[in-house]
């Protein structure tokens, strides 16, 4: 009886040192899984920076009475840039988008304004002449109203987009890593031979999970280790929550990664399974933008998703500094994800 549980744990070690080196061995796998993810946490972080308020292109008509006081009054104000122009220049100009917003003032104290309504930046460079325009005519605020600029950690869109990412990374090297190197073997035969060798189904199975579960630790450690160094991104919640919501996420998305491969036989099928199961994930979980953004009725749906699960999970651990009182759904959802996914691996998977 010992000797039956040595060689069976034995098989699994020898089958998890099997995973790491087909993964080391692939180049391709160790960029997409630790260098992509890096490049475009990167990019994201300096194309959203911190940055001053935006200045608002306005154009004069110069037909118009007074067209250069007017430009100078608006001018003088930080957040407009005005100019003066003819009326073809001003109506080519603001057809093409160089300037948001037409001023063509008037006599007796009358302005128009020519702009575009589904603009946001022409809304608000309405908004910013007009007020400019009211007070230089000598309107008079009558609520005192006093500003205190600010800018947390915690609240700029990297921080925002750094647990997205790492949803989606673990999302992922789990599932690609997992399907594609399943169908791999199946597609090579190497399956059939492993069936006369002294291990289980779920041995085998069990080796991909143990892989990724490493590698698990790798991952978080790089992409949040880079997004703390170089963009001060916050870390408020238990390091240990963190560690168990990951290990939780890296699970659950094994086993819907093997539950992909479970039947697939060639790499173009399990590749069209594996997009199919991530795509609606990578759209509608809130990586990059807030899942809040769909409408209602599609909601109960994109709040059963893993990843949506896994996200809020991880965005309330490190930016809300919450407990498992706050992430206690989510954590239902992910373990319902993995024991529901992990059992029908289990029995659907074939070796041929």
């Amino acid at each position: 009886m010992a000797n039956s549980k040595e060689a069976r744990s034995s098989a699994l070690v020898q089958l998890t040192l099997t995973r790491f080196r087909e993964f080391l061995r692939e180049p391709e796998a160790v960029f997409w899984t630790f260098v992509f993810p890096l490049l475009l946490a990167t990019g994201l972080g300096i194309a959203f920076r911190n940055r001053p308020a935006e200045v608002s292109k306005v154009a004069v008509l110069s037909a118009s009475p007074n067209a250069s006081g007017v430009a100078a009054t608006l001018t003088a104000d930080e957040g407009i840039e005005a100019e003066v122009l003819d009326d073809s220049a001003a109506t080519t100009a603001l057809r093409i988008g160089a300037i948001a917003m037409l001023v063509v003032p008037g006599d007796s104290g009358r302005v128009e304004y020519r702009y575009d309504a589904a603009r946001p930046e022409s809304r608000t460079a309405r908004l910013i002449v007009d007020r400019v325009l009211q007070q230089g005519a000598g309107r008079t605020d009558p609520m005192r109203v006093e500003e205190r600029l600010i800018s947390e950690r915690g609240s700029r869109y990297i921080d925002f987009v750094i647990p997205g990412l790492l949803g989606m990374n673990l999302m992922g090297g789990s599932i690609w890593g997992i399907g594609f190197s399943t169908v791999d073997a199946r597609r090579k035969k190497l399956l059939k031979r492993y069936v006369a060798t002294p291990m289980s189904r779920a041995q085998y199975l069990m080796s991909f999970m143990l892989m990724r579960l490493v590698l698990m630790v790798i991952e978080v450690a790089v992409l949040l280790g880079f997004g703390m160094l170089v963009f001060k991104v916050p870390m408020r919640g238990s390091v240990l929550e963190l560690a168990l919501i990951s290990l939780l996420a890296t699970a659950a998305f094994g086993a819907i990664g093997l539950l992909v491969a479970s039947r697939a036989r060639t790499i173009e099928g399990a590749s069209g399974l594996m997009n199919a199961v991530m795509l609606p994930m990578w759209v509608a979980s809130g990586i990059f933008f807030a899942a809040s953004n769909f409408p209602s009725v599609a909601q109960p749906f994109i709040q059963a998703l893993p990843l949506t699960a896994v996200v809020d999970a991880l965005r309330a651990n490190m930016l809300r500094g919450g407990g498992w009182h706050l992430v206690g759904g989510e954590v239902a959802i992910i373990s319902a994800w993995l024991v529901v996914c992990f059992f029908l691996a289990l029995r659907l998977f074939r070796w041929k």
